[in-house]
């Protein structure tokens, strides 16, 4: 007897997207891989875009998608909002210009409006990313405490530069013991030299006490995703006892809110806990779409970077002017862009009048995805916090951390993943999913038609346990 072959969502794949494929060939004789940035692949062969509307994207084969990706999070009023494009067509032509190189009013504007939601800033800096915005809130620490060690949470992410690219999703077997991991290098040029971080244990409270009164002494700062990957939530003990321990021992708290800025709450997740750290980064959303990244906290922290204080390193030598070594250089050509400040107020205010209705979408889409799950006999839920969220596979599902994760069934979301591609829903395979507030009824809809097209499209094959 012969067995038939089940065609997976991943067969089909090729012959709907023939356009990607050929987009694909062309790119890898220009650009690394095919693509601008690691991110920005996935096997076979990423989608390759050329549209973007409201909660909807176009692909090169001319096929729409309800799109959940949002710039991983980052339109949170979704593609081409109506009022970003009147803020920077407005900022242009009121001031003449894109970039003045100078200090501008702006600058002060949208400072006093992230200060509204974040209490903990008393004065920030602005970066070009929430890349940069870690690493200078780290150097900021340093320089405050004297210290240079620095600890991160095992399974999260603060950027690609080398310091930091330890422990981000290694494999168990490498991992070490849950209380006392062990850092494990994540990019070829990373190594295990005495340099590398800390590594804490997310949501164990027993290890990161363990490991902060060990080595006190030469840390400078602590910094961790309050909400690990914008869906996986703290335990508010761990977030309170993490603060108590940090401030009995003079370590700076940084809180990287690039992702739950803005989403977890209008407040980010220090809103939901409760908590001020010492420092705080924000990225993504705050730019309506364009680059930009800021560290915040407290002004004695961030005034280390004050050029009053002394030369910088091009006036270095000028009488009376100090030495360079005597403050934190700090500079960027793009720092404070005009017009990414004014598409990211133009955010900031439209947000302030929409979260409502993002909150209520987003609970309306789990809730969805939960029951649809259910009614066909499939081990999936969804783990998230304000407008984001993650889809897990795997039964009696409780994430802790990304060991938890590990232990899920990723092969079957994978497969998920590329079912919903076929049916018009649009996130990259095993992201999480950001809501905009463009996503409305009719995208909720479509959704969950295709999510109940791709749940029957499973159940049928059977080749999940």
């Amino acid at each position: 007897m012969v067995m038939k072959k089940i065609e997976s969502p991943l067969d089909r794949y090729g012959l709907e997207t023939e356009g990607s494929l050929n987009y694909m060939k062309e790119a890898k004789k220009h650009l690394p891989g095919g693509v601008a940035a690691n991110i920005k692949h996935f096997a076979p062969y990423p989608i390759v875009m050329k549209e973007g509307r409201g909660a909807w994207l176009k692909d090169v084969d001319n096929h729409w998608y309800v799109d959940y990706l949002m710039g991983y999070g980052a339109l949170a009023l979704g593609h081409a909002h109506a009022k970003i494009r009147h803020a920077i067509a407005d900022q242009i032509f009121c001031d003449g210009t894109c970039l003045f190189g100078t200090p501008h009013q702006l600058e002060v504007e949208f400072a006093k409006a992230i200060k509204r939601y974040y209490p903990s800033i008393q004065k920030l800096r602005y970066t070009n990313s929430g890349t940069e915005a870690t690493q200078l809130a780290i150097r900021l620490a340093q320089v405050f405490t004297g210290k240079r060690k620095v600890a991160k949470c095992e399974g999260h992410y603060h950027g690609g530069y080398k310091e930091m690219l330890y422990s981000i999703n290694p494999s168990l077997d490498e991992a070490g013991e849950i209380e006392i991991p062990l850092p494990v290098p994540e990019s070829a040029d990373v190594k295990v030299d005495g340099n590398e971080p800390y590594i804490l244990p997310f949501n164990h409270i027993e290890g990161i006490e363990h490991l902060i009164t060990t080595h006190h002494s030469d840390l400078a700062a602590v910094i961790i995703e309050p909400i690990q990957a914008g869906y996986i939530m703290a335990d508010q003990t761990y977030i309170d006892r993490l603060r108590q321990l940090t401030l009995t021992y003079g370590i700076v708290l940084i809180f990287d809110e690039v992702k739950t800025g803005f989403r977890s709450a209008l407040g980010g997740a220090q809103e939901k806990y409760g908590i001020e750290p010492d420092l705080t980064t924000l990225g993504k959303v705050i730019g309506g779409g364009f680059p930009i990244g800021l560290v915040g906290g407290k002004k004695d922290i961030l005034d280390v970077s004050s050029p009053s204080r002394g030369a910088d390193v091009f006036e270095a030598g000028e009488k009376g002017q100090g030495s360079a070594k005597d403050i934190l250089f700090h500079s960027g050509t793009y720092n404070g862009h005009p017009t990414i400040l004014a598409a990211g107020l133009a955010t900031i205010n439209e947000m302030e009048q929409a979260y409502a209705k993002v909150l209520d979408i987003t609970t309306s889409l789990r809730e969805g995805i939960e029951t649809l799950a259910k009614s066909v006999g499939l081990p999936v839920t969804t783990y998230g916090a304000g407008s984001i969220f993650n889809v897990i596979w795997k039964k009696d599902c409780k994430l802790k951390h990304y060991r938890d994760l590990q232990k899920t069934n990723t092969k079957m979301r994978k497969e998920l993943d590329f079912a919903l591609l076929q049916a018009g829903v649009y996130t990259k395979p095993l992201n999480r999913y950001s809501i905009s507030a463009a996503h409305g009824k009719e995208e909720l809809d479509f959704t969950l038609k295709a999510y109940e097209k791709a749940f029957h499209q499973l159940k049928g094959g059977a080749r999940f346990s």
